[in-house]
């Protein structure tokens, strides 16, 4: 495996206000990522700063590179060849996304004569085939459709067919499930998975939910206000998971199998960007939290296996939710 993107000590300000802390992560080819965290942990800011999708008020730094080629802040004519063509994002909102009065057919055709110069009838086959690819019955028929007219599941799936249309090499999922019932998020998120093996795609897949990441995702990144907190591959951040903000996550995570148990929350809730305290930013959340927490800021560094990252004080030991912290 290569390395296809790369994000390097990025950090980004809304009118001078940090909102996201010297991130660095990688993606390889062909490799599931997930990015996992409450809402306000800086998620989805982190890859709209990455294709150049944040208002002119907002101001990114570091490095984001694709392929060895650093495209943070690049001129827009250059952000507008890697869009769609090299990157895609599905957004979480797919009927605000849609345009609500154009036909699937022609907003699928419009994608496809931007990113492969498609025309006429054969964008119009491979709009169809792209429909058939995601699941969409009578899909002939579906392209004369408007938006309204299709469920928010079966948009969901024009969405993913619109971003598929330029065969990109990497595909950002921000939130693919919010707002679908139980059975169509597993539909969506099984799709998605099928989607990148069948076409040895890259994922990145950003969503406040741990079940949603293990079913797709090989690795995880857990953040917290702003920055990553922990790092490992998915089976560890289950297994042994050494922050205690992704203990945290777990708890409040229902189990389908085995004695019931009362779903623990986080309490409290993520501080403002520019109300952070001093130190670590969990500390008022976490029961664990001693004077060195509230003092200095903990770095994120290696632990326990290759590729395990955490920045904590006082990190887990072993691999239950019964762990104890390391004094």
């Amino acid at each position: 495996m290569t390395t296809l993107f790369e994000i390097e000590t990025l950090s980004i300000a809304f009118s001078k206000r940090t909102v996201v802390h010297d991130i660095s992560l990688t993606l390889e080819r062909g490799e599931a990522l997930g990015v996992v965290g409450e809402s306000g942990c800086g998620k989805s800011v982190t890859f709209l700063a990455s294709l150049g999708l944040l208002p002119d008020k907002a101001k990114a730094t570091g490095r984001v590179r694709l392929a060895g080629e650093d495209i943070l802040n690049a001129p827009a004519a250059a952000l507008e060849r890697i869009r769609g063509r090299h990157i895609a994002m599905i957004f979480q909102d797919p009927s605000s996304a849609l345009n609500p009065v154009l036909r699937i057919g022609s907003q699928l055709s419009e994608a496809l004569s931007l990113h492969r110069g498609l025309s006429g009838q054969a964008a119009r086959h491979e709009a169809r085939r792209l429909l058939d690819d995601v699941g969409i019955p009578d899909a002939a028929n579906r392209l004369n459709a408007y938006p309204h007219e299709l469920s928010g599941g079966q948009n969901q799936r024009v969405m993913i067919a619109m971003a598929l249309a330029g065969e990109p090499d990497m595909l950002i999922a921000d939130e693919p499930t919010t707002a679908l019932d139980a059975t169509v998020q597993a539909q969506i998120l099984e799709l998605i998975d099928k989607i990148r093996r069948d076409r040895g795609m890259a994922v990145v897949l950003v969503s406040h939910d741990l079940g949603a990441i293990a079913s797709v995702c090989e690795r995880v990144a857990v953040m917290y206000a702003g920055r990553i907190v922990e790092m490992n591959t998915t089976d560890a951040i289950f297994d042994d998971h050494r922050h205690p903000y992704t203990r945290g996550l777990l708890s409040a995570l229902p189990e389908l199998a085995g004695p019931k148990r009362r779903l623990v929350p986080i309490r409290g809730s993520v501080p403002e960007p520019w109300n952070l305290p001093q130190g670590c930013a969990f500390q008022a959340r976490c029961d664990s939290a001693s004077a060195r927490c509230h003092q200095a800021l903990p770095e994120l560094v290696p632990v326990g296996d290759i590729g395990q990252c955490v920045a904590c004080h006082h990190p887990l030991l072993g691999a239950t939710m019964d762990d104890r912290y390391v004094a």
